[in-house]
């Protein structure tokens, strides 16, 4: 392998690691403001997590399918009520990825820093 094949390699890499459902659902301050909620509430049902936010219950819903999407929060369904959590080992995990893929490829597409 070559040096151009494997920094192609690298960046494709490190770009996949920057999933985009993963930046996609921490862009919008709403979206952030129900993961705060969950965090403060540890497990929680819909209504518990809308209970306190200026957002429709349904619109909540929704923000926590995008945050369960990207592997944020992480569900359990018990009876007819969904209780969500923040799925702190997943989160870990995604940004070990990034900050590791990063590394691979800033010498080789991004050079810089000190002299």
């Amino acid at each position: 392998m070559n040096v151009t094949t494997n920094r192609s390699q690298a960046i494709e890499s490190a770009i996949e690691s920057l999933d985009g459902a993963f930046f996609k659902a921490l862009c919008e301050p709403p979206r952030v403001a129900v993961l705060k909620r969950v965090m403060q509430l540890g497990r929680a049902d819909v209504t518990a997590i809308a209970a306190d936010l200026p957002q429709e219950r349904s619109v909540v819903s929704r923000h926590l399918q995008v945050l369960l999407d990207a592997g944020i929060v992480r569900a359990t369904k018990v009876g007819r009520q969904v209780f969500y959590e923040v799925d702190g080992p997943a989160i870990v995990k995604r940004l070990e990825d990034i900050l590791y893929h990063t590394k691979s490829i800033a010498s080789l597409c991004c050079p810089g820093g000190s002299p």
